[in-house]
């Protein structure tokens, strides 16, 4: 008997074997193709999700180096509060790498494309426009297609907003983001002259009843460069309106060989009228804003400008400028432009950029940033956009009394292609280039 029971054994467990190896293959058939069903689901959730969905999951938890301007200490510290913000919404550690010059960024990526360095980047977003777009776009150093699909970017009305999707006249293609305005802003010291002029043709006669007491930033500084702008396209302005001629036109144009003196001769014109009057009657200049921003706090001059308003109220709060201090805008036109943010083609960290990016355009960080405490940027959202809890975040509180009064520039003027900066630049260098 036990021969059979161990036969009967044997046999049953030959059974069970057979019916395992069933059932096993059974199952394997089941999971292989609930496998295969899960496999497809994620497959179609991951095509379900939506583009900024998939931008927010492969982007969290990463660094973004960001390559900015860090000369002016409010912007230094707004960057700061926004990195905290990003921080706490994406887990992103936003790095502000401090430039004196935005160029710095750009000659970074283009020896880095030289090394055939084309998706390890050291840069992740830029703040940049102009000139520095302009090199970038030709050279093909920017990620393409990516601003216009920010869920924030429509806030700025896209449509009937050409001020976001040009950039001094070149289409930006979604390579940038914007991020605020900045216009040209004057100051003077109200202890020294109650009447300053408002507009180019007010300036001449001021600075000739008041010798010394004007000057600007020698090319190539940025500020410098901004008020020989300023002046070129007002006296375009000027000559059209007289002759019915459009030669102001041609600011909007390249700048070549055959254009170049017809556009810049009347500046160097009005130029040599004018130096005669200025500080050390135009044989010297000083070479940054801050400079001239010294010798007003010294009394050497009465009268200055700046492209950051919000820099006159924080000088005159940290006792760099007198409390006699206004500042306000010329009413034949403020030189105004918009500035973005980008990526460049070969970022490391191009979805968390794109994060930055977005959150930079949101109603709360566009709010703090026009506070005039904060840094006074104009904001880059269109109000009908916005909801009227977002709109309530742009409400004003007191400004300081030497701040820009709100809304007091009534008119702005666009920048010039950005090949006229180097044109512009290379004629002052010819005729008033001199030592500092």
């Amino acid at each position: 008997m036990h021969v059979i029971k161990s036969l009967q054994a044997s046999s049953t467990l030959k059974n069970l074997s057979r019916y395992s190896i069933i059932y096993a293959m059974a199952l394997g058939i089941c999971m292989g193709i609930s496998a295969s069903t899960a496999s497809t689901t994620n497959v179609s959730d991951s095509k379900n999700l939506s583009h900024w969905q998939q931008v927010q999951e492969t982007g969290k938890n990463q660094d973004v180096y960001f390559y900015a301007w860090g000369g002016d200490p409010q912007i230094n510290a707004y960057l700061q509060w926004a990195a905290e913000q990003v921080d706490d919404q994406y887990n992103i550690n936003l790095v502000h790498v401090k430039l004196s010059d935005t160029s710095e960024a750009v000659s970074r990526v283009l020896a880095e494309k030289s090394a055939n360095n084309n998706d390890e980047g050291s840069v992740d977003l830029i703040w940049i426009n102009g000139a520095n777009f302009a090199t970038m776009s030709e050279n093909s150093l920017l990620l393409k297609q990516w601003a216009n699909k920010l869920p924030n970017f429509s806030l700025t009305n896209p449509e009937n907003n050409p001020t976001v999707n040009f950039d001094f006249g070149v289409p930006t293609n979604g390579m940038e983001a914007p991020w605020g305005q900045a216009s040209l802003t004057f100051y003077y010291d109200r202890l020294s002259t109650d009447n300053p002029p408002t507009t180019l043709n007010e300036l001449v006669n001021w600075t000739a009843q008041n010798p010394g007491r004007f000057s600007y930033p020698k090319p190539p500084d940025f500020l410098g460069m901004s008020f020989l702008k300023y002046a070129l396209v007002m006296l375009h302005e000027q000559h059209d309106a007289q002759t019915g001629e459009n030669t102001k036109a041609q600011l909007n144009l390249p700048a070549t060989e055959q254009n170049t003196d017809l556009v810049l001769d009347p500046l160097w014109t009005f130029l040599d009228d004018l130096h005669p009057t200025l500080w050390r009657k135009g044989e010297q200049f000083v070479q940054t804003g801050a400079q001239m921003r010294r010798l007003v706090d010294d009394t050497e001059l009465s009268l200055a400008f700046t492209f950051s308003a919000p820099e006159v109220p924080a000088a005159v709060q940290r006792y760099d400028l007198p409390e006699s201090i206004r500042s306000y805008a010329m009413s034949d036109g403020s030189l105004s432009n918009t500035h973005f943010v980008a990526i460049p083609y070969n970022a490391s960290h191009p979805k968390a950029a794109q994060l930055v990016a977005n959150f930079l355009m949101s109603p709360e960080a566009q709010a703090k940033k026009q506070t005039p405490s904060i840094w006074g940027d104009k904001t880059v959202l269109v109000q009908s956009t916005l909801d009227p809890e977002q709109q309530a975040l742009f409400k004003n509180k007191q400004p300081h009394p030497s701040a820009l009064p709100f809304d007091s520039i009534k008119r702005t003027v666009s920048e010039p292609h950005p090949s006229w900066v180097d044109a512009i630049m290379q004629g002052w260098q010819t005729r008033y280039g001199v030592s500092p």
